[in-house]
C-alpha cells in the first residue's frame, strides 16, 4: 500500500476516531479528569472581574453603602470598605487563577506526552513487522512523516485541545451567567450575535482536510530528499547533482507555501468577519443598553458589568473557533494514524502455523510463479530441488530473478502460485519466526546498526556465549581488525557501519550469520562489491560459514561458482540449466557456457 495515496477518509467520523483513540486515553483518565476539573474553575474565573464591576460602579463610584439582610439581621458594608476589598479580591483571584493555569498546563503536557509515546510505540511495533514490499513501495520520508509526525499531531493535540475547549466553554458560560445576571434581555442579543459569528468555523473544515493531506505528502517528500542527500552524498558529489537536489527541495518548499497560503486565503476572512459580526452585536447592545439605563430598567454598574462580560466573552468564543479549526487538523492526523493501524502485512502466520525444527532432507521449488507487479512475472514455472548440505550457485544475467529466488525462501515475499517446501512441508505452514530462525543471510551491502561491533555480531544470537562469540570472530577472520581498534569489540560504529571498509563490514556480517548457526545459509552477491584482496579474506570467512550447511549463493566470482555442488542458471525468470561446472560447460551453445565466455573466463585469466 502506498501511503502517499491515502487521504484520511475517516477524518470527519469524529465518534469513530474518538472511539479508536480512547484506549490510549483510558489509562490516564484520572489525570485527564483532574485536568478538566482544574479547567472548569479556570474558565469560570474569567467572569470574576466583570462581575466585580457591578458593585464597584454601583457602590464605590456611586458612593453608596450596601445594605443587605441575612438570617433576619440587617448588615451594612460601606462604599469605602468596598473600594478596599474589590481590588485586592481581583488580585487574589488572579493569583489563584495562575496556580490553576500552571496545574492545568502541567497535567495536560504530561498526559499528552504519555499518550503520544504509547501511540508511537504501537505504531513502530506495526512498522517493524511490515513486509519488505511495504518498504519497497514507500519512501523513507513518507514513512517517517506518517509514523512520527502524525501521531504527535493526533495524540498530543487531542488532550490539549479538549482542555482548551473545556476552559473556553466554562469561561463563556461564566461570562454568560454574569450577562444574564446583569440583563437577560441584553444577554439574549449578545449570545445570539456571538453564535452567528461562530458559523464560519464550520465552513472551513474540508479545506483544512485537503490542505493537511497535501502537506503530509509534501513533508514526506522533503524528508525523503534530505535522507537521499545524506545517503547518496558521494553520488551527488561525483555526478554534480547538488543543483538537482536543491531545485527539488526548493520546489517542495514552495509547493508547501502555496498549499498553506491557499488555505490561509480561504480561512483568513473568518477572523475579520467574526470581528464585524461581534462589533454589530456590541453596537446593538450599546444602543439598547442606553435605553434600559435611561428608562431606569438597568443601573450603570450592571451595564458596565454586562459590556465587560460581552467583550471578555469574545475571547473564549474566538479561542473556541480557532480550537475547533485546529481540532479538524488533529482529526485528519488521527484518520491517517488509524489508517496505519489498520494496515495488514501481506506476509502473516497461518492460524495453525507449526514450528520449524531444522532441515532434514531437502528444499523443493515446485511450479513457482512470482510477480512484483500484476501480470509481470519475475519467476515462471520454476522447479528446483536442493538437498541438505548442498551448495547451489545461482547465476544469470542481471534482472533475471536470482535475488528474487533467494528472497522467497525466508518469505520476504510470497509466491503467486506453486509451492516451496522444506522436507515436504510448505514454508507457509511454518511460523515466520521459526522459518527465519533457521536461515542466515549475508547480503551484498550488509546493514550494520548504530552501536558496537559486539552488539552487531550478537544480533545473530543474543544468547550466544563468549566462547561462541570468539569462535565466530575467528571464523570470520576479524581478530586482526578488532585488535587494531582502540576499543576492540566495543568500538562504536557510525550509522550503517560506514566507519568500516566494505570488506570489514562484510566480515562483521558473516560473523553475525555465523553466530546464528543455522542449517540454511543464503549469500546474495556477498563478495561482488569487494576488491580482490578483500574478497580473498571474505571468501575464507564464507568458506567457514557454509561448512555443513545448505547454501544458496548468488555469485559473479568464478571461484565461488566452481566450488558449488551444482549451478542453477536463471534467465528471464526461468531455470534454463542445472548441473556442475563441467556438466554445464559441455552443453553446446549453453547459457552457462556463454556467461563463462563473457564474464568468468576473464577472471580466470586474471587469477
Amino acid at each position: 500500500m502506498k501511503l502517499s495515496n491515502t487521504t484520511a477518509q475517516n477524518s470527519f467520523k469524529y465518534g469513530w476516531l474518538l472511539s479508536r483513540i480512547f484506549p490510549y486515553i483510558k489509562p490516564y483518565m484520572f489525570r485527564i479528569i483532574c485536568g478538566f476539573i482544574v479547567a472548569i474553575p479556570l474558565g469560570l474565573l474569567d467572569g470574576v472581574t466583570a462581575f466585580a464591576l457591578k458593585p464597584y460602579m454601583d457602590y464605590v463610584v456611586g458612593k453608596q453603602d450596601w445594605v443587605f439582610h441575612l438570617l433576619g439581621h440587617e448588615f451594612t458594608l460601606s462604599w469605602q470598605l468596598f473600594a478596599f476589598i474589590i481590588p485586592f479580591g481581583v488580585i487574589a483571584f488572579a493569583g489563584f487563577q495562575g496556580v490553576l493555569r500552571y496545574l492545568n498546563d502541567y497535567i495536560s503536557a504530561w498526559t499528552s506526552q504519555r499518550i503520544t509515546n504509547d501511540v508511537k510505540m504501537d505504531l513502530f511495533h506495526k512498522l517493524i513487522y511490515m513486509d519488505p514490499q511495504f518498504f519497497d513501495e514507500n519512501t523513507s520520508g513518507i514513512i517517517i512523516s506518517r509514523y512520527m509526525s502524525d501521531p504527535q499531531t493526533a495524540s498530543a493535540g487531542i488532550v490539549d485541545q479538549i482542555k482548551t475547549i473545556t476552559t473556553s466553554v466554562f469561561g463563556a458560560l461564566g461570562l454568560i451567567a454574569v450577562m444574564l445576571y446583569s440583563s437577560w434581555k441584553l444577554a439574549l442579543i449578545g449570545v445570539m450575535v456571538l453564535g452567528i459569528a461562530f458559523i464560519p468555523v464550520a465552513l472551513i473544515r474540508k479545506r483544512i482536510k485537503a490542505a493537511s493531506n497535501k502537506n503530509m505528502v509534501i513533508g514526506g517528500n522533503i524528508t525523503t530528499n534530505i535522507n537521499e542527500t545524506y545517503s547518496g552524498n558521494k553520488v551527488m558529489a561525483a555526478y554534480e547533482l547538488q543543483q538537482r537536489q536543491e531545485n527539488y527541495f526548493r520546489d517542495q518548499i514552495w509547493e508547501s507555501f502555496r498549499v498553506n497560503m491557499s488555505l490561509t486565503k480561504r480561512a483568513a476572512w473568518m477572523s475579520p468577519l467574526m470581528y464585524v459580526i461581534a462589533s454589530c452585536g456590541i453596537a446593538i447592545v450599546l444602543g439598547y443598553g442606553t435605553h434600559l439605563i435611561t428608562s431606569g430598567q438597568m443601573t450603570a454598574g450592571a451595564f458596565a458589568s454586562f459590556v465587560t462580560s460581552l467583550l471578555l466573552l469574545y475571547k473564549p468564543v474566538k479561542t473556541l473557533g480557532n480550537t475547533l479549526t485546529s481540532i479538524q487538523n488533529i482529526f485528519v492526523a488521527m484518520g491517517r494514524v488509524f489508517e496505519l493501524f489498520d494496515l495488514k502485512p501481506e506476509i502473516t502466520d497461518r492460524k495453525d502455523a507449526i514450528e520449524m525444527k531444522g532441515l532434514n532432507d531437502k528444499i523443493e521449488f515446485k511450479n513457482v510463479y512470482f510477480e512484483y507487479l500484476p501480470d509481470h512475472p519475475v519467476l515462471k514455472d520454476l522447479n528446483l530441488t536442493v538437498r541438505k548440505n548442498e551448495t547451489l550457485a545461482i547465476v544469470g544475467n542481471s534482472g533475471g530473478g536470482k535475488s528474487t529466488l533467494v528472497n522467497l525462501i525466508p518469505r520476504f515475499y510470497d509466491i503467486k502460485s506453486g509451492s516451496i517446501t522444506f522436507d515436504g512441508i510448505d514454508i507457509r505452514d511454518f511460523s515466520i519466526n521459526s522459518l527465519r530462525h533457521n536461515i542466515a543471510m549475508v547480503f551484498q551491502d550488509n546493514f550494520l546498526f548504530s552501536g558496537t561491533i559486539r552488539e552487531n555480531i550478537m544480533m545473530g544470537n543474543p544468547e550466544a556465549t563468549e566462547a561462541e562469540l570468539e569462535q565466530a570472530i575467528e571464523s570470520a577472520h576479524l581478530q586482526e581488525m578488532i585488535a587494531e581498534l582502540p576499543d576492540g569489540l566495543e568500538t562504536l560504529l557510525g550509522e550503517r557501519g560506514l566507519t568500516l571498509s566494505g570488506g570489514q563490514r562484510q566480515r562483521v556480517a558473516i560473523a553475525r550469520a555465523m553466530i546464528k548457526n543455522t542449517p540454511i545459509v543464503i549469500l546474495d552477491e556477498a563478495t561482488s562489491a569487494l576488491d580482490n584482496k578483500s574478497e580473498a579474506i571474505v571468501q575464507k570467512a564464507l568458506d567457514n560459514l557454509i561448512q555443513n550447511k545448505t547454501v544458496f549463493v548468488i555469485a559473479h566470482r568464478l571461484s565461488t561458482i566452481k566450488n558449488a555442488d551444482r549451478i542453477a542458471v536463471i534467465t528471464e525468470g526461468e531455470l534454463v540449466e542445472l548441473g556442475n561446472h563441467e556438466e554445464l560447460m559441455s552443453i553446446e551453445n549453453g547459457q552457462y557456457r556463454a556467461l563463462y565466455e563473457m564474464q568468468f573466463k576473464k577472471q580466470e585469466a586474471l587469477v
